[in-house]
C-alpha cells in the first residue's frame, strides 16, 4: 500500500478519487483532514498542498498530486477509465475542466453553502441559477450521449457525477433534468460503485470552525 490520500469525507471533489479507486481496486492509506478544524492551516500541510485544499494524492515516490482532476487523470492512465483514442482522451480532459469551473463551482458551492449556512435567500437564488445552467449544459449532452465521452464510463463521468448527483442538496430538484437523472443511475450502476460522501459536521457550520473558507 504505498499510495496514500489526504482526505476529507465530506468533499465530494474528494469522493470522486474515493469512487475511482473503489472500482479500480487499488489499496490505498486514507489520511483524513478536519479542514475546519484548522489542520489545512498548518506550515505541515503546506508542504503537502501549499493552496491548502484537499484531495492530495502522495504517489509511490513521496511526490505529493494535489487537485482532484490530476488525481483522476493519474489514476485512469493505462486503465478502462481513460480512453486511448487522442480525441477521446482530449474530450475527457475537456469535461474534467469544466467540471471543476461549470458543475463544481455552482453547484459544489451553492452545496456547501446552503448546509452550512453562509448563503443569505438572495444569494442563494442568485446561485441556484447557476446551478441550473450548468445542468443544462449536462441534460443537453446527455440527451444524446449514454456517457460523457463516447459509449464508455470515464473518469469524466466520475468528475461530474461527484457533484451532479448531490443536486438535490444544492436545492435543484434533478426530475426537472430527467436526462442527467437517468445518468446518474447508469453511474451509480457501474460495477464496484459506492457512495461514502458524508455530511457536513458541525464544525464546518459558518463561524464554527478555521478554514480557509472562513
Amino acid at each position: 500500500m504505498s499510495l496514500r490520500l489526504f482526505d476529507y469525507p465530506a468533499s465530494a471533489n474528494c469522493y470522486k478519487v474515493r469512487l475511482l479507486l473503489a472500482q479500480l481496486g487499488r489499496p490505498y492509506e486514507r489520511i483524513l483532514i478536519d479542514i475546519f478544524g484548522g489542520e489545512t492551516l498548518s506550515d505541515e500541510y503546506a508542504a503537502v498542498n501549499p493552496a491548502r485544499e484537499t484531495p492530495v494524492l502522495e504517489l509511490d515516490d513521496g511526490s505529493y498530486l494535489p487537485e482532484s482532476g490530476a488525481i483522476l487523470a493519474y489514476l485512469a492512465e493505462g486503465t478502462a477509465f481513460m480512453p486511448t483514442d487522442p480525441v477521446e482522451r482530449a474530450q475527457v480532459l475537456r469535461w474534467l475542466l469544466f467540471e471543476q469551473t461549470g458543475v463544481m463551482t455552482p453547484i459544489g458551492g451553492l452545496r456547501f453553502r446552503l448546509l452550512t449556512g453562509r448563503l443569505s435567500a438572495e444569494a442563494s437564488e442568485r446561485r441556484r441559477s447557476l446551478a441550473l445552467a450548468a445542468l443544462e449544459v449536462l441534460q443537453r449532452h446527455l440527451d444524446r450521449h449514454d456517457f460523457f465521452v463516447g459509449h464508455h464510463y470515464t473518469v469524466a463521468d466520475i468528475a461530474i457525477y461527484g457533484y451532479a448527483h448531490v443536486a438535490g442538496e444544492a436545492g435543484v430538484d434533478l426530475a426537472d433534468f430527467p436526462a442527467v437523472q437517468a445518468w446518474c443511475a447508469r453511474v451509480a450502476g457501474q460495477d464496484g460503485h459506492m457512495n461514502d460522501l458524508e455530511p457536513y459536521p458541525a464544525n464546518a457550520m459558518a463561524g464554527a470552525g478555521r478554514s480557509i473558507y472562513g
